[in-house]
């Protein structure tokens, strides 16, 4: 998620201040991804120094305004108007935690996927029973709200459901066939090469 572009298209709407900017942030995504006043202000210094943003004077009450510039206001049309592209590499700890596990000899991987499923079964509850707890239900805010909160809960189901592939798949493989013992042979200098036939290899 791109706190860059989030507050630059909120700058879009208007000069805003450090604060109001975090408030603005919050209102829109419900508040599920709280932002502090210091990462607020890192990144508009580095959206100054782009040449996507400027400050203008201070208010009688010491705000300083920031305002989006006409480069910043391209970015943000491209941003909207563009997919959000995925990673082709995986960085997610818990498909790279069960991998290790499933090839690392004497580990009962399948205890370790029955533990991170009770912990993903709970928090797929936990998000489906939590009310919002805004102002002006049915507005908006809630809306917004709703739209991140039903993003995790899907995101959450998902992983029920990767979990129960997972170990389906382990099933069908003895476990002694599937430890990897240490290499003897000795590595060559430099990362190696991984081609799609390895990645997949690598976690079945």
């Amino acid at each position: 998620m791109s706190v860059r572009q989030s507050l630059l298209a909120i700058l879009d709407q208007g000069p805003c201040y450090g604060y109001q900017l975090r408030s603005e942030f919050d209102r829109r995504t419900g508040s599920t991804w709280p932002l502090n006043v210091g990462q607020i202000y890192n990144t508009l210094e580095r959206l100054e120094r782009d040449g996507l943003v400027e400050r203008g004077d201070a208010d009688e009450k010491g705000h300083v305004y920031w305002r989006i510039t006409d480069a910043g206001s391209a970015e943000v049309a491209s941003w909207l108007t563009s997919p959000v592209v995925r990673s082709g590499a995986t960085r997610d700890e818990l498909a790279i935690k069960l991998a290790v596990a499933a090839t690392l000899p004497g580990v009962d991987v399948a205890a370790v996927i029955q533990t991170q499923r009770t912990a993903s079964l709970q928090r797929m509850r936990s998000l489906e029973s939590t009310p919002y707890a805004g102002a002006e239900p049915g507005g908006p805010e809630e809306l917004a709200w709703s739209l991140v909160a039903d993003s995790m809960t899907f995101a959450a189901e998902a992983e029920v459901r990767w979990l129960d592939h997972i170990e389906k798949r382990l099933a069908l493989h003895p476990r002694h066939a599937l430890g990897l013992e240490l290499a003897t042979e000795r590595p060559k200098r430099g990362r190696p090469s991984l081609v799609k036939g390895d990645a997949q290899a690598a976690i079945l």
